[in-house]
């Protein structure tokens, strides 16, 4: 399952810079409460793939919530991300 990464976790004050919001393609909320705790792993172009972990649903719209090892680079905003 492919999906597309969003945005970071963020509020007013903070980025949280492990956080990310993922579109997989869900239409609800309990669609994307389906997802919670599966794998996500994003691959940079130079081959260095980065895994995280689907943690939550994000909102009513079906954008879920992922916890990466380490912190994703700026330009992964947009790209593709792979569910396992």
């Amino acid at each position: 399952m492919k999906g597309i990464v969003v945005q970071f976790r963020r509020s007013r004050h903070r980025i949280h810079e492990r956080h990310y919001l993922l579109d997989l393609g869900c239409s609800s909320r309990d669609d994307a409460k389906k997802l919670v705790g599966k794998q996500v792993t994003w691959k940079s172009t130079a081959g260095k793939a980065i895994h995280g972990k689907i943690s939550n649903a994000h909102g009513n719209k079906g954008l879920v919530r992922a916890i990466f090892e380490t912190g994703l680079p700026g330009q992964a905003v947009t790209t593709d991300v792979e569910v396992k």
